[in-house]
């Protein structure tokens, strides 16, 4: 395949390596200093997008209109999911999002979703989740935190919505966010009572297993149009 990687970054250099050790080429690198125009788009088999919240609705538009597949791992464009996934549709484009590329993070989605089934009948454990990532990370919360926070909220009906600090009142889930130097990512989901805490925590030790991810996402897509979640992906194979 022939790849853009939008968003040449951390993440893009550790996508970079394997898809040349998988028989891929790059073929365009996008960063601040070289954005990405629609030309740059025309030799290209699928686009990863690993970029800024504030540029990613940009870059899949403009993907989408070269008719150019693309995988996106950056958040901050789901305002735009329906009219994103209309178009998708209705042209028959490729598109696969995920705010995780990780198998270990999608293994304890699944494992987050069961535990929130069973601790909904406990009330006397209180629920909340944390979230450490780099000094370097833009955005908080994560969007691996986010989709922890939904899924306990999709069973725990005593909690009605996430907030990224503290919570204040019993129907706030907390989704606290940490910055420190040099931690790929780790991620906790507490449940508090006062004789006991239980703890799901996945804890990356480096890019590399986002990154792996998200190529084989791309491998997966360039013959799958639609639009596609990781988890579809995941089931398939």
């Amino acid at each position: 395949m022939r790849v853009a990687i939008i968003g040449y970054g951390k993440m893009g250099k550790a996508i970079a390596p394997i898809l040349i050790a998988r028989g891929h080429e790059v073929v365009v690198k996008i960063n601040s200093q070289n954005p990405l125009q629609m030309d740059m788009l025309a030799n290209v088999d699928v686009a990863i997008e690993v970029s800024q919240p504030n540029l990613a609705l940009g870059h899949i538009q403009m993907c989408l209109e070269a008719k150019v597949p693309i995988v996106v791992g950056t958040t901050g464009w789901y305002h735009q999911f329906d009219s994103i996934q209309q178009k998708v549709e209705d042209e028959n484009l490729s598109l696969l999002y995920a705010t995780n590329f990780s198998i270990g993070v999608h293994l304890v989605f699944a494992l987050n979703e069961q535990l929130a089934k069973w601790m909904k009948n406990f009330p006397q454990y209180e629920p909340s989740i944390e979230e450490v990532h780099h000094t370097a990370k833009l955005d908080a919360p994560s969007g691996t935190g986010i989709t922890m926070a939904e899924g306990i909220l999709k069973h725990i009906d005593r909690k009605q919505s996430w907030v990224n600090r503290e919570s204040i009142s019993p129907e706030e889930l907390a989704l606290t966010s940490i910055r420190e130097e040099n931690v790929p990512g780790t991620h906790t989901i507490s449940y508090v009572s006062d004789v006991d805490t239980i703890e799901l925590k996945h804890t990356a030790h480096n890019r590399s297993g986002f990154a792996l991810g998200a190529v084989e996402a791309a491998e997966w897509l360039v013959n799958h149009p639609g639009i596609h979640s990781m988890q579809e992906f995941l089931n398939f194979k």
